[in-house]
């Protein structure tokens, strides 16, 4: 048997999981779950009606997963939040949050 026989198919299933990897949201991974529903709140505050009722659902139940240690699908859910108050997550980690 040659080496390339397994070499290839080696390095097909490497590149998946780098590729699965590197398709994570990072949104989701970097979510404070002290800061951010406070900062998706005050953005709510300005947002049309539906929307602002919408978003703060999803920071309820965001709140809920990270009460429970589940801070990739909280980050889901305030990403959600977020995209439908106008902006991304990321945006929301380098603003200051309302005291």
């Amino acid at each position: 048997m040659s080496i390339r026989m397994f070499a290839a198919p080696l390095a097909i299933a490497l590149s998946t999981v780098f590729l699965a990897a590197a398709a994570v949201p990072a949104q989701a991974s970097d979510v404070s779950c002290a800061a951010t529903p406070g900062q998706i709140r005050t953005l709510a505050q300005t947002a049309p009606a539906g929307n602002a009722a919408k978003a703060l659902k999803l920071v309820s139940t965001g709140e809920k997963l990270c009460a429970a240690d589940n801070r990739f699908e909280a980050g889901k859910k305030f990403a959600a939040a977020a995209k439908l108050l106008g902006t991304e997550l990321a945006a929301l980690s380098t603003a200051p949050t309302a005291q």
